[in-house]
């Protein structure tokens, strides 16, 4: 069966009747192959699948979840309709990569980096049935494309790791650090970290986010 999004896959080393998943979503002008270089340093027990954004940026060779436009004063504008639309297609690919692939239903954690961060919490706050943790990696939330049915009672069982950089030039660290404070408003597990770097991940975020990963 073809899948909905184009996408890469390392099977897990550790093979049980059913693996966790980790789905990997990149960010705004980058593709697949980006957060899937991690693959061979995340634990060995998860099948790690790194999704294709569905737009093409042709000037960056890259990818996007949706658009972003700039007005004549250079302010940023996030096209929320797209987002919304790639939020619903990462959880119609959620379900079919559980129908094609032996995978635990109830152990799908998303690892987000920038835009993928952003949808990465819309889809868990969205759809926290379909999610159990979420690694946020240099994102922001944005409640303009969670669904407007949140329930806390509902996400209770989702988990966040959140990280930023405090010298990120791309999303401004004050924006992230909105999200952890939301969160643990609905009393939900979250664990935040800031590093003195700019938007990306550096070595001791992923050593933080792999220690969180197996505990």
């Amino acid at each position: 069966m073809d899948l909905s999004l184009y996408h890469l896959i390392r099977e897990p080393k550790v093979k049980k009747d059913k693996n966790p998943l980790l789905l990997l979503l990149h960010g705004y002008g980058s593709n697949e192959e980006d957060l899937f270089s991690f693959a061979q340093h995340l634990p060995d027990e998860y099948f790690i699948v790194s999704a294709r954004a569905p737009y093409n940026l042709p000037q960056y060779s890259g990818h996007a979840w949706y658009a972003i436009t700039f007005d004549s004063d250079m302010n940023k504008f996030s096209d929320d309709k797209q987002a919304i639309e790639s939020r619903d297609l990462i959880v119609r690919f959620i379900d079919e990569i559980i129908a094609t692939y032996p995978i635990d239903a109830d152990n799908v954690t998303l690892v987000g980096f920038s835009q993928g961060a952003i949808l990465s919490y819309a889809v868990a706050l969205t759809y926290p049935e379909k999610v159990s943790r979420v690694l946020a990696l240099s994102g922001y939330l944005n409640m303009d494309i969670v669904g407007k049915s949140l329930h806390a009672e509902d996400v209770s069982k989702v988990r966040f790791f959140i990280s930023h950089g405090t010298v990120d030039q791309v999303i401004p660290v004050e924006w992230a650090r909105k999200a952890p404070e939301f969160l643990k408003n609905l009393s939900l597990d979250v664990e935040y970290h800031e590093y003195n770097a700019g938007h990306g991940v550096a070595p001791q975020n992923f050593y933080d986010m792999v220690n969180w990963l197996n505990k």
